[in-house]
């Protein structure tokens, strides 16, 4: 099989399936006696990548594998062919998820102890149901409090491939620091970090989709590189 067949064969299984697929579930197309080897695989997708440049779609690599994705350039006139609106995630949940990207394995009481405010159960439920967050062990202390991690899913929707390719720590600024050099007022009706309601009417739009998001991801801080989930000495048996 030549190269440009192989990929072929890669670019048709990648627009079918809809989601990313790793080297192994594309070798898996093939059968045995006629299974390339991953070097050529690779090879072809490098391939459908280069046939990429100039067009609005790209070759994305991403913690479950490869995926075809339409760039980022293109998302304020793509967004328009659905009628329901972005999902909508509070301020206090994407402090949280940060908390747990950067400090992760972490529990509840530590994430708390951060923000200087009690973290609502809606909100790590709602972390868990996206598939973002999941419980990998428990802490080592009485009460034995769970420690919650990043997943794969986490990577996959932000559009990263490890954990090593969110921002750094300078790359983050807090908005309240940027206002304060600016001598700006907050906004009207803004509510307040402590105050009633902080935790769900305050609300930012995580733009992107599936793709991810640049300004998602900005919400975001560093974490160890790695594959989104981080291994504990005593996994949970009920995550």
């Amino acid at each position: 099989m030549d190269l440009q067949q192989l990929a072929n064969i890669i670019e048709a299984a990648l627009l079918a399936a809809g989601k990313p697929l790793s080297l192994d579930k594309l070798l898996a197309l093939f059968p045995d006696d006629a299974r390339p080897e991953r070097q050529d695989l690779r090879q072809a997708l490098e391939r459908i990548r280069e046939s990429c440049e100039g067009r609005s779609f790209e070759l994305k690599e991403v913690a479950s594998g490869f995926r075809l994705q339409i760039r980022q350039d293109y998302a304020e006139w793509i967004s328009r062919l659905w009628e329901e609106r972005p999902p909508r995630y509070s301020r206090a949940l994407l402090e949280t998820l940060a908390l747990i990207a950067y400090k992760q394995p972490i529990t509840r009481a530590e994430i708390e102890e951060v923000r200087g405010v009690s973290v609502s159960s809606h909100i790590i439920k709602t972390l868990q149901e996206r598939g973002w967050v999941r419980v990998v062990g428990h802490r080592d202390v009485p009460g034995r409090p769970a420690l919650y991690a990043t997943t794969r899913e986490f990577l996959d929707y932000f559009n990263l491939k490890g954990l090593d390719e969110l921002p750094s720590l300078a790359e983050i600024r807090d908005i309240e620091t940027i206002n304060a050099e600016l001598d700006l007022e907050p906004p009207p009706g803004a509510v307040e970090e402590g105050s009633e309601g902080a935790e769900g009417d305050e609300s930012m739009e995580a733009a992107g989709g599936e793709a991810g998001s640049d300004t998602a991801r900005a919400e975001v801080v560093a974490a160890p590189a790695g594959d989104g989930t981080v291994p504990v000495t005593e996994p949970d048996q009920t995550a």
